[in-house]
């Protein structure tokens, strides 16, 4: 019956949403007529702030913002326009835009990872504001920020250690809303099958030097895989204050997320790669649920102490609440479908801190100099627990993936921890000190950068049957330069390279693993690559030719011991080229070769591929504004191709192709703008397996459904 009323629920405020659009629609239409000249300028200005684009350049951490013609590295910012025209449920869905990046999930769980080079990146290793830790973890509601930016390849220099252990291919940073220089109130209502309806606002004020911007966005339903419900709600509250020299802000922010029934990846035992079920099948059982709360805040600080010179503070926590019962599934025979599920029940509390502080200075003429130079910390606990409910011997129950039945979940198995009280299970600290100088020749058309970073980690473990005993403590440094350089021989044309190490948290053994729970030292890896840019009026073109090597971990088959034993060295291409074509019609495309393979390694599959990394991904998306005052075309075509499912190279997965399409209308309603729009995503209902990159198993990720999204909003 809860169950049951959830749907009334959701369709009585779908229903609502609409009735709400229909009179709103209904009422201001005359208002269309009565003011032609009006309108028309109401509706020219909305659709060109309305307009998709990619910025490139932006935040490049210590180094401060960049054009992209300045930096030896790749950096691409995704506004918060995209995110309300494409009306995204999570990150991954804004990310999907980018040809670099493809996303995956964790085990039976409601956590998003990122490939980027063949590398994963972890929820948790995802920068605010540039600092790490801060941000929820798993899922992350897009609404709050103002921009997504990626920086592709290792940037340990630039943000120091991801504290998760992950982002050796590329990074992610959000950066929160702040007031602009124009009054905003807007209103957006907005639906997504099967049954998925919601509500969002987003108001900001001046009042001379401080602004003030309050958003939020509630949305509940099914969605179009088959039972699986969504719910988040989030709030944001952003301050910022800036007059003469110095500048300050204030985030807070609190997101909520449930995800009922999530379909699971299916972990296969077979000899040959399973067909895919209906598009929107749902092998979960009931009873699963992923359930996410945070509460975060940064604090920024910047002061101009002298023209040519800035010193910055920043400091971010993060109060993070998880509980879920998750699901697995285990396929035994590809043909029948038949295979055995498990679940798993996980609480887990974090609790982050971070800090920053640091000074950039640039001086000279004829050649210049900028120097930085600053330190970073954060702190990480986390407090978990375990009950693997496999029922009697670890058997779990009885399944098929084409024609799931529901049952009972299965007896608790094994318990570790504290489930009705988790005691910290690790404690992390991070601490560095960093400078570096860009030294400037031929009106810096010539840039050449060096700097060092001094990184410790320090690692405490404690045990999960042992009352919380600590049961191991790891604790190093290491200094980890960067070498830099970019030459910009004509207008509009940048060359670079670079040269970078980063030291990372080592990986902890997964479930599955004989050593499950054991937290590996961090290891170092290095970066190589060099490209270029080129600008040539409003359309943007790089290309970077890139290799980056790392340990490599894997289960021995024998023992099925988890152990760092073998190096991946991971080759690539990566080609993007974005911006408006012609008038009123914008690009965003690209596309990336990566070549991941694992070398020297005791392991008998030294030589094979790495798996789960596609060896060809390319997107490109196009927005059309017609000839029709006020009306946009919308389209994007996703290519995702072969990738190992296995580390052994004995299954592979095809490449797969799907298209999106979405058109909206801008009108004024006496002086409000108010726009529709509408999409669809994989128009044919392609039924496709998205994903093999798993960490520790040969597992499967399906993709998505059909699915039409429709919004209505109105700026007062």
């Amino acid at each position: 019956m809860p169950y049951t009323s959830n749907r009334i629920r959701s369709a009585l405020r779908g229903s609502s949403c609409l009735a709400f659009a229909a009179g709103l629609a209904t009422i201001t239409a005359p208002a269309f007529a009565e003011d032609v000249k009006t309108s028309q300028e109401i509706v020219v200005t909305a659709q060109r702030e309305n307009a998709t684009h990619v910025e490139n350049g932006g935040s490049a951490g210590v180094l401060g913002n960049k054009p992209a013609e300045d930096l030896p590295f790749n950096v691409r910012s995704f506004d918060s326009t995209l995110i309300l025209n494409q009306q995204p449920k999570s990150l991954g869905e804004v990310l999907e835009n980018d040809p670099t990046v493809r996303t995956t999930y964790g085990y039976g769980n409601a956590a998003e990872a990122f490939v980027i080079r063949g590398f994963e990146l972890y929820g948790d290793d995802v920068g605010l504001n540039g600092l790490y830790g801060i941000t929820p973890r798993q899922l992350i509601a897009p609404e709050l920020f103002d921009q997504v930016q990626v920086l592709n390849g290792s940037s340990a220099f630039l943000n120091g250690a991801a504290p998760g252990g992950s982002g050796l291919g590329g990074s992610v940073n959000l950066l929160l809303k702040h007031a602009g220089q124009s009054d905003l109130n807007r209103v957006t209502l907005g639906y997504t099958s099967d049954s998925h309806f919601g509500g969002s606002f987003d108001v900001s004020r001046r009042f001379g030097d401080l602004g003030v911007r309050i958003n939020g966005n509630y949305q509940d339903g099914q969605m179009g895989i088959d039972r699986e419900d969504r719910m988040s709600q989030v709030l944001g509250v952003g301050l910022d204050w800036s007059h003469g020299p110095v500048r300050m802000s204030l985030d807070l922010a609190y997101q909520k997320v449930r995800v009922d029934d999530l379909r699971p990846k299916v972990t296969i035992y077979t000899s040959v790669v399973p067909s895919v079920p209906d598009s929107d099948a749902n092998y979960a059982q009931a009873y699963t649920y992923s359930k996410l709360r945070d509460i975060f805040g940064v604090f920024n600080f910047e002061y101009d102490f002298a023209d040519n010179a800035t010193m910055w503070f920043k400091a971010g926590a993060r109060d993070g609440s998880e509980d879920g019962i998750y699901g697995g599934f285990n396929l035994f025979d590809a043909t029948t479908g038949d295979g055995s599920g498990n679940a798993l029940y996980v609480p887990r509390t974090d609790n982050n801190e971070a800090v920053e502080a640091g000074a950039r200075a640039k001086v000279g003429s004829v050649i210049t100099q900028e120097f930085v130079v600053g330190a970073n910390a954060s702190w990480q606990v986390n407090r978990n627990a375990f009950d693997f409910l496999y029922g009697p011997g670890f058997a779990g129950f009885s399944t098929n993936l084409y024609d799931t039945p529901q049952v009972d979940i299965p007896r608790s198995t094994l318990v570790g921890g504290d489930l009705n009280d988790p005691y910290p299970i690790s404690r992390t600290r991070l601490w560095s000190a960093f400078a570096s100088d860009t030294i400037g020749f031929w009106d810096d058309r010539i840039l050449v950068t060096g700097g060092l970073r001094l990184q410790t980690i320090k690692i405490k473990s404690y045990g999960y049957y042992d009352g919380g005993a600590l049961s191991s403590v790891y604790d190093d440094d290491a200094v980890t330069p960067v070498v830099g350089l970019v030459v910009k021989p004509v207008e509009g044309v940048s060359l670079y390279a670079n040269r970078i190490e980063a030291l990372q948290q080592g990986p902890t053994a997964g479930f599955g693993a004989a050593n499950f729970g054991e937290v590996f030292p961090p290891y170092v890896s290095t970066q190589y690559e060099v490209g270029g840019k080129v600008k040539v009026g409003p359309m943007f073109a790089s290309l970077a030719w890139y290799q980056i090597k790392k340990p490599y971990g894997y289960i021995d088959n024998s023992t099925l011991v988890y152990a760092i034993n073998g190096t991946q060295r991971n080759r690539g291409v990566e080609f993007t080229l974005n911006g408006e074509v012609l008038p009123g019609l914008r690009l965003i495309s690209g596309l990336s070769v990566t070549k991941a393979k694992l070398l020297a390694s005791a392991d008998a599959n030294a030589g094979t591929e790495a798996k789960g990394v596609p060896d060809w991904t390319a997107n490109a998306n196009l927005e059309w504004d017609t000839p029709l005052e006020g009306f946009t075309l919308t389209g994007r075509v996703t290519y995702t191709g072969k990738q190992w499912v296995d580390v052994a190279n004995t299954l592979r997965l095809p490449d797969w192709t799907i298209f999106n399409a979405g058109a909206r209308y801008v009108f004024a309603a006496g002086d409000v703008p108010v726009t529709l729009r509408f999409n669809v995503d994989n128009i044919a209902d392609k039924r496709y397996w998205a994903s093999a990159y798993d960490d520790f198993s040969a597992a499967l990720l399906q993709g998505q459904p059909r699915t039409f999204k429709a919004s209505i909003s109105a700026d007062f």
